[in-house]
């Protein structure tokens, strides 16, 4: 009876126990096939990464990048040159550019060749101390460049009860440094002799004239001429000045003008040795560059005639002289 309530308890007990056993084993065998395939897989897959590593080439692979980075660079180094190369056109293109207009372009302007006109009138009232009056009248016109120029001076001198006399100069001035010209031209004066009180003579002459005209060291500008002619006459004059400046319109100017004569053959002839010097000083005020009043003092030295089959010999003469002027520039 016992065996028989037992039999029950004890079939079933087995049978959960042989169940147990059939599990574990075949979680076993799973696990024990699974393995080998892992590790046949990851045996592989290390053998792959190994395999295509040690089949790498990293010479060929270091190669590779050095031709690549040289095709770079030579592909930068190209794109550079023709950069580079046009460039070079457009500097060559703007140089032609610069090159025609230089060709085109007129440099004499821009160094004094340009032509200009300059005209100066001067009028001038003296007295002496015999209150006898003269009437200077003085015209200069330049008309040129800075290096080539012609020069045209008018002198007249009216003296008071005598007749007018004149003389004009034509020169042609060439610049030979930065402050002096070399002048070649003639002279063409004309003289009135009065012989009585009912009679007077006029001598016309003409001179070759060759000078210099510049800037004289410390700033007085100058004028130098010789002079040779008929007659046997030859003769030397100078002009020269300097402005002092009191202010910018108020300004003092000295002078010195003297005509020297060498030799002179002619019927009226001055005496030979330092004829005629004037030296005195202007004061003008400058309204503006164009017009400019003064007034003038100096002191003036004739030697007078020579004695010839026309004339009689003549004194000196000497004195002071006073005045007033007007100047024109434009």
């Amino acid at each position: 009876m016992h065996i028989t309530k037992l039999f029950p308890h004890t079939v079933l007990a087995s049978s959960l126990l042989m169940f147990s056993s059939s599990v574990l084993a075949h979680q076993d065998h799973a696990m024990m096939s699974v393995s080998p395939t892992a590790t046949t897989a990851n045996s592989e897959m290390v053998d792959h990464s190994q395999m295509h590593h040690a089949g790498m080439d990293h010479s060929k692979m270091k190669h590779a990048e050095m031709q690549t980075k040289t095709a770079t660079v030579s592909t930068a180094a190209s794109e550079k040159i023709t950069v580079d190369h046009s460039q070079h056109q457009t500097s060559h293109l703007q140089t032609t550019s610069l090159s025609a207009e230089h060709q085109g372009h007129d440099h004499r302007k821009e160094h004094g060749a340009q032509v200009y006109t300059v005209t100066t009138i001067d009028q001038k009232w003296l007295v002496n101390e015999d209150d006898q009056g003269t009437l200077k009248s003085e015209l200069e016109t330049r008309i040129g460049t800075d290096e080539n120029k012609l020069f045209i001076k008018a002198h007249i001198d009216k003296h008071e009860s005598h007749d007018a006399e004149y003389d004009v100069k034509a020169l042609y001035s060439r610049m030979i440094s930065d402050f002096w010209d070399v002048q070649v031209g003639a002279r063409y004066r004309v003289e009135k002799i009065k012989l009585d009180a009912q009679h007077s003579d006029t001598e016309e002459k003409l001179d070759a004239v060759f000078g210099l005209h510049g800037l004289a060291p410390y700033f007085f500008e100058t004028n130098a001429y010789l002079y040779a002619g008929a007659d046997n006459y030859s003769g030397l004059s100078l002009e020269t000045e300097r402005d002092l400046l009191l202010t910018q319109k108020l300004i003092i100017q000295p002078y010195l003008d003297l005509d020297v004569v060498f030799s002179d053959d002619s019927k009226y002839a001055k005496k030979s040795g330092l004829s005629n010097l004037t030296a005195g000083i202007e004061t003008r005020y400058e309204i503006s560059k164009k017009v400019m009043p003064y007034l003038d003092i100096a002191y003036e030295y004739a030697k007078g005639n020579a004695e010839t089959a026309w004339q009689l010999k003549s004194d000196a003469e000497k004195g002071w002289l006073y005045g007033v002027g007007l100047r024109f520039k434009f």
